[in-house]
């Protein structure tokens, strides 16, 4: 529970503590960040923004074992706002080609297809799997039921079950060409 310890001391005010805290969850929240938002600029300004309120807010934190779940919070409603605010008018550059959409579905990942989620379902999954935070705590950030976290865990699975499905399926057709 040394990341624990270092959320007690950055609570006190200790800034080094509150350094390794974020250094410590970065790549988590970069991740995440990039999972909403897509656009490489609008996730630094995400993580920067989030890092910024969760500085002033520090002292705010009544658990410190929940600094991670309360940081994945901030970053989720900052995502939410730079979507809020992103013009919605889309350069014609930014649309892709038909020919991203790649039928070499061989080189589909997990991550990848989680990313194809619907953004509820995508940000349970990276949540409770990939970050491997409890329903409770995942219920927490997204300021929702345990129930409603598991309906979407369960949507999820199912949809990323038929996806891969598909794949399998997909590739014994081809193999027997």
């Amino acid at each position: 529970m040394e990341l624990t310890k270092f959320a007690v001391e950055a609570i006190a005010g200790d800034r080094e503590a509150f350094v390794s805290l974020v250094r410590h969850s970065e790549d988590s929240l970069h991740h995440m960040a990039k999972s909403i938002l897509g656009k490489d600029e609008d996730v630094a300004d995400a993580l920067q923004e989030t890092v910024l309120k969760a500085y002033k807010a520090i002292p705010s934190l009544r658990e410190p074992k929940f600094f991670k779940t309360w940081m994945f919070r901030i970053l989720i409603n900052e995502c939410h706002t730079i979507l809020a605010n992103r013009s919605r008018a889309v350069a014609y550059s930014e649309v892709p080609a038909a020919s991203s959409f790649s039928d070499d579905y061989d080189k589909v990942d997990l991550r990848e297809a989680v990313d194809r989620l619907d953004e509820n379902q995508r940000i349970v999954v990276i949540l409770h799997y990939f970050e491997d935070l409890p329903l409770r705590q995942v219920a927490s950030a997204l300021n929702i039921s345990e129930s409603a976290v598991k309906m979407r865990l369960s949507r999820a699975r199912d949809t990323l079950l038929k996806h891969f499905k598909i794949l399998r399926e997909g590739k014994m057709n081809y193999g027997s060409i």
